[in-house]
């Protein structure tokens, strides 16, 4: 919910008063769940729990044709706040997050040497994958990237590259370990 709540706070703060469809609009628009756990579907319970929290406030109610109400949003004093406590939290949030991968490297031999390396290697290529995917999109989107977001770009790519890197020195120790066997 963090996440959910910075995106919706961060979006009416610079945004200004907006309806949750609009707010779901900038969330895939800005292809939030790429960056965060955030469902866009998600927004509209959140919005209404926000604003029973008085964070953010009903402004007023739209409606355009024979589409239905919307209510708009906006952000009050009290949710300013928390979108502040929330940025400084996330950026003093230096917990590493711990990866089930480590037990199970304690307990792989449960399934077999071969089913073991065939997993970590479709682990591996999923890394791969997954980076191909986001250095195109970096690349698409190239021209439309501030600094601040190239840079945010470069982090997911160097998770990913750390990641690939990692899997390929296990697959070699799984290899050299069923060599001596």
């Amino acid at each position: 919910m963090r996440a959910t709540r910075l995106f919706i706070l961060g979006a009416l703060a610079d945004g200004g008063p907006m309806h949750g469809h609009r707010i779901r609009a900038a969330a895939q628009l800005d292809r939030v769940e790429l960056w965060a756990d955030i469902k866009p579907g998600s927004l509209y319970g959140a919005l209404r729990r926000m604003a029973d929290e008085g964070v953010v406030e009903v402004v007023r109610t739209e409606q355009e044709g024979n589409l239905p109400a919307r209510t708009v949003y906006g952000i009050t004093d009290k949710g300013r706040a928390d979108l502040v406590s929330l940025i400084r939290s996330v950026l003093a949030d230096t917990r590493l997050r711990p990866d089930p991968i480590q037990l199970v490297l304690l307990h792989g031999g449960e399934i077999g040497s071969d089913e073991l390396r065939t997993a970590v290697r479709q682990r591996r290529d999923s890394y791969a994958a997954q980076l191909d995917f986001w250095r195109n999109l970096r690349v698409e989107a190239k021209p439309y990237l501030t600094r601040l977001e190239a840079v945010a770009f470069d982090y997911t790519l160097m998770r990913l590259e750390t990641e690939v890197t990692w899997h390929d020195r296990l697959l070699a120790e799984l290899a050299d370990t069923a060599e001596q066997t």
